[in-house]
Formats: structure tokens, sequence, C-alpha cells
């Protein structure tokens, strides 16, 4: 094969694999699937506000007004959310 553009590119030469024996010593021993699954599923949740129950429902509006609501980015229905609950709270 001819050189070309691609010529002056060489590979790396793969790095020895580590043993496994001392590699895996120095680790502590992994708790199960299920367990470590709930471990992180906790920490990802630290400092976050406990979730709102919401209900997912068929909702009809004007074109222009979804339109208008999706214009600004994403989270349009969070906003309209949002718009829905000051009205509420305006509303008594």
């Amino acid at each position: 094969m001819a050189k070309g553009f691609f010529s002056r590119f060489t590979r790396p030469e793969p790095a020895a694999a580590p043993d496994p024996v001392s590699a895996t010593s120095a680790l502590p021993p992994s708790p199960p699937a299920g367990e470590l699954a709930e471990i992180v599923r906790d920490i990802a949740r630290q400092g976050l506000p406990a979730a709102s129950r919401k209900a997912a429902i068929s909702l009809r509006l004007d074109a222009e007004v979804l339109e208008w609501f999706k214009a600004r980015g994403p989270g349009y229905q969070t906003r309209i959310n949002a718009v829905l609950r000051a009205y509420m709270e305006a509303a008594g």
C-alpha cells in the first residue's frame, strides 16, 4: 500500500496487560449487582428535592400556544406546568 496522508499516524504499542491478581487485590470486594444499583441511585439522589407526584394526561392546546412554549427550548412541559401552577395559586 502506498504511503499517503494516514501513513504519518502510527498506532501506539499496546501496553502490557496488568497482572490480574495484583490489580484486583488492591480493590475492595464489590457488592452484589442489586445492592450496587441501589447505592448508585442513592448517591445520585443526594441533594435533589423530593420528586412530586405528576399525572400523565392528554391536553389539547392551541397550536400557537404550544409552538410558543416549544420555541423557548427544552423543558416546555415544565414551563407550561409552572404557568398553570402560578394561575392555580393566584386563583386561590
